[in-house]
């Protein structure tokens, strides 16, 4: 069986969706569009050289339009401040009283919690929201 170049181009596009699917790195999508192109420029004819440079163009301009697209690199929040990585941010305590320090002790998820006051002012009892955690320190603002 003479397979040819058009097939080998549709097999590396299949080959690098199905690597998107498994990793879930999106650009992959984007050289499997690549890969297409040098496809469909096999189909047209074009020697081997001009359906290299159709998948390199079509590919790599993908890749930089949808790296721009994306704004780029998205800034960094530390670990201790990113809700993707500690879901316990943004949520709320009840602190009954606080230390001179500016620290407290709170009942959270079934568990004593030391907690920090991060606002601006003196601490007061009440509601409030984490904005930080810190090993087993919550820190914590005010709630609105």
């Amino acid at each position: 069986m003479d397979w040819s170049l058009s097939t080998w181009w549709w097999i590396a596009s299949g080959t690098l969706v199905a690597a998107e699917l498994a990793t879930g790195t999106f650009y992959l999508l984007m050289l499997a569009l690549g890969a297409a192109a040098g496809a469909i420029a096999a189909h047209l004819g074009l020697g081997l050289n001009a359906q290299m440079l159709s998948a390199a163009v079509v590919g790599g301009g993908a890749v930089a339009a949808w790296h721009w697209k994306r704004g780029g690199t998205r800034p960094k929040v530390r670990a201790s401040e990113n809700r993707d990585v500690n879901l316990d941010i943004g949520e709320q305590v009840e602190v009954a009283e606080w230390q001179a320090d500016g620290s407290a002790s709170v009942q959270y998820r079934g568990a004593r919690w030391s907690v920090r006051f991060a606002g601006s002012g003196v601490p007061q009892p009440g509601r409030h929201v984490i904005r930080r955690v810190e090993g087993n320190r919550l820190h914590v603002e005010p709630a609105a």
